[in-house]
């Protein structure tokens, strides 16, 4: 009776787990990206000139935004509210803040109306630093080239 040999080593590489842990995590990273988004989604106003506001975008940044139909939401916390609610709760992140602006982005679509409300009640809550959030105008738009 003859030994039987054990079949030759493979110097291959196993990329199948590899890819199968790939994959759980951009399915993970594709359920988790849009929720990383800081406050409700909305067309902000565009501008020639804006100022940029790099304040906020901080996490702990007060920002209130007016969706299209007028609703008034607040981060942190992304919480639904009415504009009654908006001054107590925005005192009450204030404190033992040292950056005290409140952030505003508003709807291209939303009413004024409803933006001078919620201006208001900032400023009734003691809020005296107020940014308007906007996006500049797109650059593709070309000058016409000047005539000959």
């Amino acid at each position: 009776m003859q030994k039987q040999k054990a079949p030759g080593v493979t110097s291959d590489i196993n990329v199948t787990p590899m890819v199968d842990v790939m994959l759980v995590l951009l399915i993970i990273f594709m359920v988790i990206t849009p929720m990383l988004t800081k406050g409700q989604n909305v067309d902000l106003v565009k501008t020639k000139n804006p100022i940029a506001m790099k304040d906020a975008d901080k996490e702990d940044a007060i920002l209130v935004a007016i969706t299209r139909n007028g609703e008034v939401f607040l981060s942190p916390g992304n919480k639904r509210l009415t504009v009654d609610d908006l001054p107590g709760k925005v005192r009450d992140l204030q404190t033992n803040k040292l950056d005290k602006t409140v952030y505003i982005k508003a709807d291209m679509r939303s009413k004024y109306e409803r933006v001078e409300e919620v201006v208001d009640s900032l400023r009734a809550a003691g809020v005296d630093q107020i940014g308007l959030l906007t996006e500049q105008i797109g650059q593709d738009k070309k000058k016409p080239a000047p005539a000959n």
